[in-house]
């Protein structure tokens, strides 16, 4: 993973702590915040989708989106052709949902993890390569 990789981050009034502590902890990377940018309440799809776009515009290769249960960020991201937004709540799961689903966007559920726990599950999403080989095919039909 490049230093200066690019990443897409955005989250809602539920996950702005997450989101904060995230885009400073990724210092070495070049982080796009997309919000919100308080912690007043707000609607998850209005920051699930700018990510999303500028994820599935190739723009940025990975997305990091946080809301408290990150169901409706990730429902929101899945919305758009290209995006595989994987809620991810254990570090193995972080690893799995990009070895065998190419899985572009780490939705973080803020009330349910850590904040140690989230940084180590996106170190361990941005360190892992898809498998590709047999998923490749399942990935594939995703789409429709």
């Amino acid at each position: 993973m490049s230093a200066k990789q690019k990443i897409a981050i955005g989250a809602d009034h539920a996950g702005f702590a997450y989101k904060e502590l995230l885009r400073d902890f990724l210092k070495d990377f070049q982080v796009q915040d997309f919000g919100a940018y308080n912690a007043g309440s707000v609607d998850y799809p209005d920051f699930a989708h700018p990510v999303a776009s500028a994820v599935e515009s190739g723009e940025f290769p990975f997305g990091i989106l946080i809301c408290g249960s990150a169901n409706g960020i990730a429902i929101a991201a899945n919305k758009h052709q290209g995006i595989r937004a994987a809620i991810c709540w254990e570090n193995e799961i972080a690893s799995l949902v990009r070895q065998h689903n190419d899985a572009n966007i780490i939705c973080i559920p803020a009330r349910f993890v850590s904040e140690e726990l989230a940084k180590e599950m996106v170190m361990t999403f941005l360190n892992t390569a898809f498998e590709g080989g047999r998923h490749a095919a399942r990935v594939a039909k995703i789409s429709c």
